[in-house]
């Protein structure tokens, strides 16, 4: 994993200048829903998954992500930050 995209999912797709006037990103903290069109993910590393067993991960800390879309994304599910640091997330224990 390169530096660029470990927190992919912290950084929104919009200019400065878009953010500016943006009605979802008034703090740092706020999600760009999955309608917004620069919610769309084009980083090679997006994998879109609808696999249970990444998508109900109850490890993952969702709240991280700023754009909606990373919630699906198998990158994000995978790598993303946890809730629990020390605990493995689902699909870990399932391969051991």
């Amino acid at each position: 994993m390169t530096t660029s995209t470990s927190a992919c999912w912290r950084i929104r797709n919009c200019s400065p200048e878009v953010q500016e006037y943006c009605q979802h990103a008034v703090t740092d903290y706020d999600m760009c829903p999955a309608t917004c069109k620069f919610a769309v993910c084009t980083r090679p590393e997006h994998k879109p998954t609808y696999d249970p067993l990444f998508v109900f991960e109850p490890n993952i800390d969702r709240e991280q992500a700023l754009k909606h879309s990373c919630f699906h994304c198998e990158f994000f599910l995978k790598n993303g930050p946890k809730k629990d640091k020390n605990a493995p997330r689902a699909h870990e224990e399932e391969v051991a």
